[in-house]
């Protein structure tokens, strides 16, 4: 089987490969890391012509990707974003977010941008901060999140959320009255398609004074499945998550999982003790999960560097347990006072899940009382 392009391009070989299997596929990450993505395409050529003679859950992987080779010639996506405007960037290219390299295997091949003022999604100097969540929002959560983007926008942060009616909306348009810091809505589908039609305005004015990003090529329909996985691309690209208001069943706190899976700063917004619409803010705050904020001070204390919080924190204390509640005082205490352990080994010593040490290791973390290198996690010294 022969493609009508370039297939040793890697733009055009990536493009494809965003173009062939859906967002997330940790199966093709592997294969385009272990063969490069024009070899990784090549090799999926050739296996799409005897695909019986591969092994079964070779096979099965086969058969999933090579219906879209058919008729594919990704040159029409990318003349349609050169059309609107946009650019795309891969890995090694100067505005490739290095952040996404957590995402091991599940790393977007590459990323379609809509932006006419050339945001670099690497959100140097100020940062950035993604405000996530319910789209059934209350008043209470959309002023709150307007007021914290603009704020944050002020002060040079960048706000990025998934461009959806409810937080995510209210979140771009108080980021966009900054006249600051740049907005980044991360869609499901393509940057061609501005979804929600309610929000068609609001993305258009993003795409003009912020950025459009996506991981599927122009053309793409943001299918349910693709918001599930977008939500990953959203916590990876910021260097911390705020949860605004949102219920059990929300996306955001899909998004919030992720940024904790990533180890990255997450943050929730309490709400009304009465209001289902927080009901999953609160659930992140109780079980340790997430950090209170209710300023635009307390955001963007998530993005100082380890060691660098507040000395009036309570978790700063004299003492080597002092000021922690119980997870985190048995984490640090099951710590070596002058090696480093891995997450497994902390939690047979503490007596905790592997769970409830990631957590507490976090907040530790933030707090400067705890240092990660690599897999392993040791004190710092006081």
């Amino acid at each position: 089987m022969r493609l009508p392009f370039d297939t040793t391009d890697p733009v055009l070989a990536r493009a494809a490969w965003s173009r062939i299997v859906e967002p997330g596929d940790e199966a093709a990450g592997a294969a385009v890391g272990t063969l490069g993505p024009s070899g990784a395409l090549d090799w999926l050529c050739h296996a799409a012509e005897n695909p019986g003679a591969l092994a079964p859950h070779t096979r099965e992987r086969v058969e999933r990707w090579a219906p879209r080779l058919d008729g594919l010639d990704i040159r029409r996506e990318l003349d349609v974003l050169a059309r609107l405007g946009g650019r795309v960037v891969i890995p090694g290219d100067a505005g490739w977010p290095a952040s996404l390299a957590d995402l091991a295997n599940a790393e977007p091949f590459l990323l379609w941008i809509r932006s006419a003022v050339g945001v670099d999604l690497g959100f140097a100097p100020g940062g950035s901060v993604a405000i996530v969540g319910s789209r059934a929002s209350t008043r209470y959560g959309e002023t709150l999140a307007a007021e914290m983007a603009l704020g944050l926008a002020e002060d040079g942060v960048a706000v990025v959320s998934g461009g959806a009616y409810g937080i995510d909306a209210a979140a771009h348009r108080g980021a966009l009255a900054a006249r600051a810091a740049p907005t980044v809505a991360v869609l499901a589908g393509g940057v061609d398609r501005l979804y929600p039609a309610g929000n068609e305005e609001l993305l258009k004015r993003i795409a003009v004074e912020g950025a459009l990003v996506a991981e599927v090529p122009p053309g793409s329909s943001p299918g349910r499945h693709r918001f599930l996985a977008r939500n990953r691309l959203i916590a990876a690209l910021t260097g911390a998550t705020v949860v605004m208001e949102a219920g059990r069943r929300s996306g955001a706190i899909s998004t919030a999982n992720h940024a904790a899976a990533l180890l990255r700063p997450l943050g929730a917004v309490p709400g009304p003790v009465t209001s289902a619409a927080s009901a999953g803010c609160h659930d992140l705050l109780r079980g340790g999960a997430a950090v209170c904020v209710t300023s635009v001070g307390e955001v963007k204390e998530l993005l100082l560097p380890v060691g660098d919080a507040p000395a009036e924190q309570p978790l700063l204390g004299a003492g080597l347990l002092d000021g922690l509640v119980e997870d985190q005082s048995r984490v640090l205490d099951a710590l070596p006072a002058r090696a480093a352990a891995e997450v497994e080994a902390i939690a047979r010593s503490a007596g905790l899940s592997p769970r409830e040490v990631r957590s507490a290791l976090g907040l530790l973390e933030l707090a400067g009382r705890v240092r990660r290198s690599g897999n392993r996690w040791g004190r710092v010294a006081s």
